[in-house]
């Protein structure tokens, strides 16, 4: 397997931590209302241990987490500071068409997405751009909420845990 060469350079964890200090609204791309998928864990994450107000855009649904859902950013009753992506790689130029279009000030694809070329061009429209990172695990990490997940046990220790 050759390894897929890469130019863009994404922003360090102080700068994703000024991007998240920065952001009052956040857009979820993609939301589902399927407990199962990765768009629902972040977004009760965020409804739950985030200052965040946080809107779902997906164009099938009415309703998710008893909040409304949005078929399209343009549809928002507000422009989004971060626009979160859970879409597949080749609809990703056309979400940052729409991010641009309203004006949001970061975009942010999923863990597992990157797209250098949607990349390049959000920053040279001026956008912040974070690629193949979760949103709920930077904020918890930045929070010091990871252990909400069972990510963190809280325990440091060498020895082997003895079960009864």
């Amino acid at each position: 397997m050759t390894a897929v060469e890469t130019t863009w350079e994404g922003p360090g964890a102080a700068q994703r931590l000024e991007i998240l200090r920065e952001t009052k609204t956040i857009a979820i791309v993609g939301a589902s209302n399927k407990p199962s998928r990765a768009s629902y864990f972040v977004a009760t994450y965020l409804l739950s241990s985030s200052k965040y107000k946080v809107y779902f855009i997906n164009p099938v649904l009415d309703e998710i987490l008893g909040q409304p859902v949005y078929k399209s950013l343009a549809d928002l009753p507000e422009t989004p500071d971060l626009v979160e992506v859970f879409r597949k790689h080749d609809d990703l130029p056309g979400v940052l068409d729409e991010a641009l279009a309203v004006g949001a000030k970061t975009l942010w694809l999923q863990l597992g997405s990157w797209h250098e070329e949607v990349a390049h061009r959000a920053e040279a429209a001026g956008m912040n751009v974070v690629m193949d990172r979760c949103v709920k695990i930077e904020h918890a990490r930045f929070h010091g909420g990871l252990r909400l997940a069972g990510f963190n046990t809280g325990v440091i220790s060498a020895k082997r845990q003895v079960l009864a």
